[in-house]
């Protein structure tokens, strides 16, 4: 039987059941002046959710990214009977050859996307064909596109992947932290002393946490400066060049929560002549999830500031009794130095509308394919390639 079909005959031998913790309407706002304040209950009533779905990072995402890119706020809210909001889902609306598409807001700016979930929706079996039902009632769009979705969060599984599901392009490699095992090993602890010792000899060496705006504004001038250089230097486009990113960041990294953090934390390593290196990402008690990085161009980048300052975050949360650490999608060696397992993703494409089953279609293909090429070196290896060669030829700097 199917999940819809178990729900019709639960529905038929109890028609008196109350619908409290049931989805029985969903509600999509296209304004987040109106949506934030359901999304700011939401958050405090502390739902299972990922730091990257946090109104304080995407509404200026939406503000300075979406709106450069057509891309439109589409919150959707399911309530139950009583008007309790079970799961909400911010989502981003797109128009693409006659297509609508809805997709989590923040673009490939967050490494995990997942709707926020009312705990107890979550632990008694969440009803998804009811949510999936109330979004095709809108005729709002015609495909959910929603990729890189962690198929657990906080020690619960997400209840998405109870849709049709297949594995994400990418993998993310993640270090989890407990207090029986060291997050690193006495050997690359001894390793990187060695090599920090070249930079503890600089006046004024130091690892710290940015809290001031004035040391987050300087460290990102110093980060829009140098990321551009590091970029060309791998063959790479600069995505921080694209419209309203750099705008979305300095915001995201400026505007504090209710516990005086940051919505993005920048760690850094510093000299008293140079920033050495910095990391930053967001972090929400349980996980810190990188979003950017990169290292001094001088000649301080010989002594891996990069991996020295890895270290020292990764010891700032495992004592702060935090259970996770990621590094973002890719499987670069620097991240498989420090995290020992990936993250299993997934995404799901699925059709709204009868002209969305073959764009639904079409995507799944794409994305499937993309994910064979990840996992065959030869060709990656032919695709990094040809990426390189379309790079060269773009005209870009």
């Amino acid at each position: 039987m199917t999940m819809a079909a178990a729900i019709d005959a639960r529905t038929a031998d109890a028609p008196a059941r109350s619908t409290a913790g049931r989805i029985v309407r969903t509600d999509l706002l296209f304004d987040l002046v109106a949506a934030e304040p359901i999304w700011r209950r939401f958050e405090a009533a502390q739902p299972i959710a990922t730091a990257y779905q946090r109104v304080d990072l995407l509404t200026p995402w939406q503000r300075e990214v979406g709106a450069c890119d057509d891309a439109e706020p589409c919150i959707a809210v399911a309530r139950d009977g009583e008007h309790r909001p079970l799961v909400l889902l911010p989502l981003a609306r797109r128009r693409q050859h006659g297509i609508r598409t809805l997709s989590f807001m923040g673009g490939k700016h967050t490494t995990f996307n997942m709707p926020l979930w009312d705990r107890d929706f979550v632990a008694e079996a969440a009803d998804l064909d009811a949510l999936v039902s109330g979004l095709r009632a809108h005729d709002a769009a015609d495909v959910l596109a929603l990729t890189q979705q962690p198929r657990h969060w906080q020690g619960l599984s997400n209840p998405m992947a109870m849709l049709p599901h297949q594995d994400s392009v990418n993998a993310c490699p993640v270090l989890a932290l407990t207090p029986e095992t060291p997050p690193i090993s006495n050997s690359f602890r001894k390793r990187l002393r060695a090599k920090e010792r070249k930079l503890q000899a600089l006046p004024g060496y130091r690892y710290h946490l940015a809290v001031s705006e004035t040391d987050i504004g300087r460290l990102l001038d110093w980060f829009f400066r140098v990321k551009p250089l590091r970029m060309k230097e791998q063959k790479l486009p600069n995505v921080f060049a694209d419209h309203g990113v750099e705008q979305f960041v300095r915001a995201a990294c400026m505007t504090q929560l209710a516990g005086g953090n940051r919505v993005i934390d920048i760690h850094a390593l510093e000299c008293d002549e140079e920033v050495i290196a910095l990391f930053a990402g967001v972090a929400d008690g349980h996980r810190f999830s990188m979003m950017f990085n990169t290292y001094t161009m001088s000649e301080q980048s010989r002594h891996s500031p990069g991996l020295i300052l890895m270290r020292n975050i990764i010891d700032h949360y495992a004592t702060r009794d935090y259970r996770a650490l990621d590094l973002g999608i890719g499987s670069d060696d620097y991240k498989r130095m420090f995290c020992r397992d990936d993250e299993p993703i997934f995404d799901s494409y699925i059709a709204l509308s009868a002209r969305g089953r073959l764009a639904a279609a079409a995507m799944s293909s794409l994305a499937h394919a993309k994910h064979l090429v990840k996992q065959n070196q030869r060709l990656l290896r032919l695709a990094q390639g040809l990426r390189a060669a379309l790079h060269r030829g773009d005209g870009r700097p």
